[in-house]
């Protein structure tokens, strides 16, 4: 059986903190979500997920300056994504973007008193009432931005304190979202917009299932499953770092392809990815440290 504790946990610290983000804040900016690897319960007995499905489910949570995860692991398939949010390193003045799976009132109370922010959607079932409404500007889509209250006695012992309530419409997909921040400062459209970047780590986890493997597995143990992902998340934290760093144009697609045609090469991994490597590494060897296969 796999669990949060069983299997590690990876941190990944920037080291390069200053990439722009599409959005004007100034705060460090987080995505997290999980997503589920179906496995054949046939051939994984331990990875019981439903009465005919087998899987495992990997938590990661995406610093989208750059598209890099911050933390990874990997849970039962079972597990609430939820269950995962409590392991998650919280540090001040981050924004943390979550969708309503991972609405639990003790771990938001948590990221508040931690002096950091969360942006997700509201639960309809949840109720409220309204303390103040703002004025919005609704040729951006806003309905209304409030400061709101959690009516019942349950939920205010897990947050006591106002909350701010900000509902959107997406006249693309034409729906109504309705989002709950603990952040007053930032205006209403900015908040909008950070729960849209959202959607990167969708594409993340699209892009390993697409490009690495995360799908079909060589062993059937979980130490083989545990192994094979790991190597799979460091192949693509390789490629995004050295995307990040070296300013690279080509898409991570693109980076893969190259660094698999070039795998048993001798060479530094810039000269991969850069034709006139040479004297861009010339020009870059007082700043970076150079990379490569083997160590020579």
């Amino acid at each position: 059986m796999l669990n949060s504790e069983s299997y590690p946990k990876c941190r990944f610290k920037r080291s390069a903190p200053n990439t722009e983000l599409a959005i004007d804040v100034d705060n460090a900016v987080y995505a997290l979500d999980a997503s589920v690897i179906d496995l054949t319960l046939s051939l994984f007995p331990w990875a019981k997920f439903r009465k005919t499905k087998g899987a495992i489910k990997l938590d990661a949570m995406l610093d989208l300056r750059g598209n890099i995860p911050a933390f990874l692991t990997i849970t039962d398939g079972k597990v609430h994504d939820v269950k995962a949010a409590p392991l998650i390193p919280i540090e001040p003045d981050g924004i943390y973007v979550v969708d309503r799976g991972y609405v639990d009132f003790a771990w938001l109370w948590s990221i508040h008193r931690t002096d950091a922010f969360f942006v997700t959607r509201l639960k309809r079932t949840i109720k409220w009432t309204r303390v103040i409404s703002r004025p919005v500007d609704k040729s951006l889509g806003l309905r209304c931005d409030q400061e709101i209250l959690l009516a019942s006695k349950r939920l205010q012992g897990l947050y006591p304190i106002r909350l701010r309530r900000i509902s959107f419409r997406d006249q693309t997909q034409e729906r109504t979202l309705v989002f709950l921040t603990n952040n007053f400062s930032l205006p209403a459209e900015t908040i909008a917009a950070l729960y849209k970047a959202r959607w990167e780590i969708e594409l993340f986890f699209k892009w390993i299932k697409q490009n690495l493997r995360v799908k079909a597995f060589y062993g059937t143990s979980p130490n083989a499953v545990k192994t094979q992902i790991w190597i799979a998340m460091t192949v693509y934290l390789l490629l995004a770092i050295l995307k990040e760093r070296y300013h690279l144009e080509q898409s991570l697609s693109q980076l893969l392809h190259f660094l698999e045609v070039n795998l048993f090469e001798q060479k530094p991994l810039i000269s991969i990815f850069r034709p006139n490597a040479r004297t861009f590494k010339q020009k870059q060897e007082e700043t970076y440290k150079q990379l490569t296969l083997f160590g020579v």
